[in-house]
């Protein structure tokens, strides 16, 4: 049944693309069967983060430039937070990226968080293993930096970069576990405010006492997205990491976790939640609820 939609976008067909990461977003009937007929794909994903105001769509924007004017293509999943009212990407199509919605070797996905924890879509997995068999160059995926996203992010990508501001110190100071286990590079962004320079020598200094900085060339980039500047350093330092380091070692943990999650769905479909209240309803107020649950299955 999928085989002719998987052909179409190993052949560039976007509307089928985007159709077929509907199906999945949506949970159409079947969405299983095409995830699981997907052949296994290198395509590298880049994942950025970081606290909102730090530039981050800005700083896509301009690596988009870049890309296209290497005559690379690119695919961008743009995680966002949800509409309370209809669960839709809540920032929807991105202002500073709309130049590029028409571009031949660009595609743009903009996906709601739907209520979900980590910040993250809870389907991103899925949408991007389907995105990477589309004969993209490159996968770019920008979370909406709350939190869990952080690190859910860097079990999903090949390199993950987190795009800080300068007066982002005590932010960082907070977050400072978290960031300094999954950063592969850090980029100040902003960096033609004042005290740029001191953050910077302060970032540095935060990730040498652990050896961080020896032990897996974390680099500390600084841009001024919105003026394109820095963005070829930045660049550089992402196609140098990812020419040194063919695997993440980040990607079982999250893929352990997605396999549980996804078991643990499929256990429980044969649980009718009405079935069970109607269960609850009869046994009484006054029973114990673990032994009803054991005697229940």
């Amino acid at each position: 049944m999928w085989q002719q939609q998987i052909n179409e976008i190993k052949q560039g067909h976007t509307k089928t693309l985007a159709r077929c990461i509907s199906y999945i977003e949506n949970e159409v009937t079947g969405y299983e069967d095409l995830l699981q007929q997907l052949p296994f794909s290198k395509t590298p994903i880049i994942g950025i983060t970081g606290p909102p105001g730090a530039g981050k769509s800005t700083l896509v924007d301009a690596l988009i430039g870049l890309l296209v004017k290497a005559e690379k293509s690119v695919a961008v999943i743009c995680v966002d937070p949800s509409s309370p009212f209809n669960l839709g990407a809540l920032l929807g199509d991105r202002i500073r990226m709309s130049e590029w919605y028409n571009n031949p070797k660009v595609f743009i996905r903009s996906l709601a968080t739907r209520g979900s924890l980590g910040g993250l879509h809870p389907k991103i997995i899925e949408i991007s293993d389907l995105m990477k068999i589309a004969g993209f160059d490159y996968i770019i995926v920008e979370t909406v930096g709350v939190g869990q996203s952080e690190i859910e992010i860097a079990g999903l990508a090949d390199i993950t970069i987190v795009v800080v501001v300068p007066e982002a110190g005590d932010e960082v100071q907070t977050m400072k576990a978290g960031l300094m286990e999954i950063a592969d590079v850090f980029v100040v962004n902003k960096a033609d405010r004042p005290d740029a320079d001191l953050f910077v020598k302060n970032l540095r200094l935060m990730l040498m006492p652990a050896g961080i900085n020896d032990k897996n060339n974390v680099q500390v980039i600084k841009t001024v997205a919105s003026q394109k500047e820095g963005i070829i350093d930045l660049w550089t330092a992402i196609t140098d990491y990812l020419n040194q380091h063919n695997e993440n070692e980040k990607k079982s943990w999250l893929l352990t976790e997605k396999a549980f999650y996804l078991i643990q769905q499929h256990k429980m479909k044969a649980i009718d939640k009405a079935g069970l209240k109607q269960k609850i309803e009869e046994a009484g107020a006054d029973f114990n609820l673990y032994a009803f649950i054991k005697n229940y299955y």
